[in-house]
């Protein structure tokens, strides 16, 4: 299903307010918000499924013990995972870079770990290096930025990724 920049839109203004109710029934804990990095319009199909269920599996094996609470969305506008631990925000924020730069599909996962007022915390703040472009080694916001990449070698990149890593499994 192709969505539209206005499902797109909502879709995150609804993330903003499960991340609010969720930091509310929980203040003193750490929020953990996953996402899926899927370019273009369509964000749930079976690649991005494939992405998801590494991302969970990865997150909840690397926080196994320090969890909470977990609730999961599986929605047209792409997959959410909110976890809260009982882990500090810069120790979870260390597992999630690990997951992000060491995972065969990490560079296809966001995990995102907010401070108390819901802004993200800072891979710096952790240590460390911004992400890398999924095509070359420029920092990921500079391609972005300047679409130094088609979309059509990004979704073959992308494509290629998760036939290798389903390759393995």
């Amino acid at each position: 299903m192709e969505i539209t920049l206005d499902m797109l839109l909502a879709s995150r203004d609804h993330r903003v307010e499960m991340q609010h109710l969720l930091r509310e029934k929980h203040p003193n804990l750490t929020l953990v918000c996953l996402t899926v990095i899927m370019p273009g319009n369509v964000k749930r199909n079976l690649s991005s499924l494939i992405v998801s269920q590494a991302a969970i599996n990865a997150l909840l094996g690397s926080l196994e013990g320090n969890i909470v609470d977990v609730v999961t969305r599986d929605l047209p506008t792409g997959y959410e995972a909110y976890v809260i631990t009982s882990l500090s925000q810069s120790e979870a924020k260390l597992i999630a870079c690990n997951i992000e730069d060491t995972h065969e599909l990490g560079r296809l996962m966001d995990i995102d770990v907010l401070d108390v007022n819901g802004v993200p915390v800072k891979r710096e703040m952790v240590g460390s290096q911004p992400r890398k472009c999924l095509m070359c080694d420029n920092e990921a916001r500079y391609c972005m930025r300047n679409r130094t990449h088609t979309p059509q070698e990004l979704n073959e990149k992308i494509q290629k990724m998760i036939d290798d890593y389903v390759q393995q499994l």
